[in-house]
């Protein structure tokens, strides 16, 4: 009895294992080269225009329930930024996310936020908190991140930065500061498309 226990076990936990390596939204083991390692690093890396690659197509709901579509800003440097409200680096962010926002928006600049692993009402009291007026889309399984295989956000929170083409220009792992935001940010607003 306990041999088919342990059988019933392991063989649940390998097809349960295996299901989360195949499909659309699995990790693309090869985003980190030769050897599949996908970095978790801190820190901010930049892009020269040449060595820029597309953004993938977004599409979701925000958390107050309005459609999505990245493919809608395009010709507008766009900062997406990964958060959630359990995430204690988010919180401290969160009013440098918002001053950016505030600083750049007359120059062509939009914001979206990606909440994941949270539950809808609790995100949207986080931005009622912290006095976030830029849409967030609600993705609590976190799919949307994966779908950027180049350039992932590996770690929570993390920003990245589209220039007017649609291509990832910066990203940011790590709470960011306004301070350090918004030179990239207005950098990207004067290129050409």
């Amino acid at each position: 009895m306990r041999r088919r226990t342990l059988f019933g076990l392991t063989l649940a936990t390998t097809l349960l294992a295996s299901g989360c390596a195949v499909g659309n939204d699995a990790v693309n083991q090869s985003a980190g080269g030769e050897r599949g390692y996908v970095p978790t690093g801190t820190g901010k890396q930049q892009w020269a225009i040449g060595q820029r690659v597309a953004a993938p197509e977004i599409t979701g709901t925000t958390l107050t329930g309005a459609s999505f579509a990245l493919s809608a800003l395009r010709g507008k440097v766009v900062v997406i930024n990964f958060w959630g409200q359990w995430c204690a680096p988010c919180r401290a962010e969160s009013a440098d996310l918002q001053q950016a926002y505030l600083a750049t928006k007359a120059k062509g600049v939009e914001f979206v936020g990606v909440n994941i692993r949270d539950t809808q009402d609790r995100a949207l009291a986080f931005e009622r908190t912290n006095g976030i007026t830029y849409p967030s889309l609600f993705d609590p399984e976190g799919r949307i991140g994966v779908k950027f295989r180049k350039t992932p956000p590996t770690t929570i929170p993390s920003t990245i930065v589209l220039d007017r083409s649609g291509r990832v220009a910066a990203l940011f792992r790590d709470a960011v500061l306004a301070t350090d935001l918004e030179p990239v940010v207005l950098s990207l607003a004067g290129e050409k498309p």
